[in-house]
């Protein structure tokens, strides 16, 4: 696992896990986050594919019916780095009684309006999730969002504080390897089809250094997929890591 980065005068305090710089990047893509076409256009190609693995572990982690609707009916669902409510707009479709924590005030002001909009009731919340009192929850999902924290493990101890007793989470994130500098930073970033500064790379954790992060905070990581690109399928699982991955995780019994 790698040694944390060595703190600045800017750095936030130890065991804060929102870096203010990183929030008002995101902050300002508010207005643009439900353009499938705008600076948030990646994520919107991403979703369908995030969506389909949470559904799938939805269903094998408490033996749903994979045809039912709504399988999450009766549960309480928290996505945390929600951004505008891309993934917990669909979660509260699912049938949950659904928060959102974003760090910037700006995404969750756009998730609240284009939730009432679609008559949907999710409770959004801006602030850090270490330090919120939100109360337990059945599902919690955190994607592409680990990668901008400032204190990796102290985030981590924090989504583990916030799973309820046979919970399940679900969390995506770059890897760190050449393939995915050269893709999501050298190549996407620069081609504009992500905005600029959204990543960066000594950022970026290995599944092994998240399952270390996973493990410290009691929990354990199931088998890691891989969210692949190819030009016939665009994004989509895969077993090839070397890009993105999306895993759960479970209290250590």
């Amino acid at each position: 696992m790698s040694p944390p980065a060595p703190a600045t005068a800017s750095s936030p305090a130890p065991g804060a896990t929102i870096r203010p710089e990183e929030a008002a990047h995101f902050g300002r893509l508010a207005e643009d986050w439900w353009n499938p076409k705008g600076s948030s256009a990646m994520l919107h190609k991403l979703n369908p594919v995030r969506l389909g693995f949470v559904r799938a572990a939805i269903d094998a982690h408490w033996l749903g019916d994979s045809r039912g609707l709504r399988p999450l009916t009766g549960k309480r669902a928290l996505d945390v780095g929600c951004g505008a409510g891309l993934l917990a707009e669909p979660l509260a479709r699912l049938g949950a009684e659904t928060t959102g924590v974003d760090a910037a005030a700006e995404n969750v002001a756009a998730a609240r309006a284009h939730a009432e909009a679609a008559g949907l009731a999710i409770s959004y919340h801006a602030g850090d999730i270490a330090t919120l009192e939100l109360g337990r929850f059945d599902l919690v999902t955190a994607m592409e969002v680990i990668e901008h924290v400032a204190d990796k493990q102290a985030f981590v101890n924090a989504l583990a504080h916030r799973l309820g007793p046979g919970g399940l989470m679900v969390l995506s994130t770059p890897n760190r390897t050449l393939a995915a500098r050269l893709l999501l930073i050298e190549a996407a970033e620069r081609l504009g089809r992500i905005p600029r500064g959204t990543h960066h790379w000594d950022d970026f954790i290995t599944p092994d250094d998240l399952r270390d992060l996973l493990g410290a905070a009691g929990l354990t990581m199931g088998e890691p997929r891989g969210i692949a690109w190819s030009p016939l399928q665009g994004l989509h699982l895969s077993d090839d890591l070397s890009l993105n991955y999306i895993v759960t995780a479970t209290a250590t019994l």
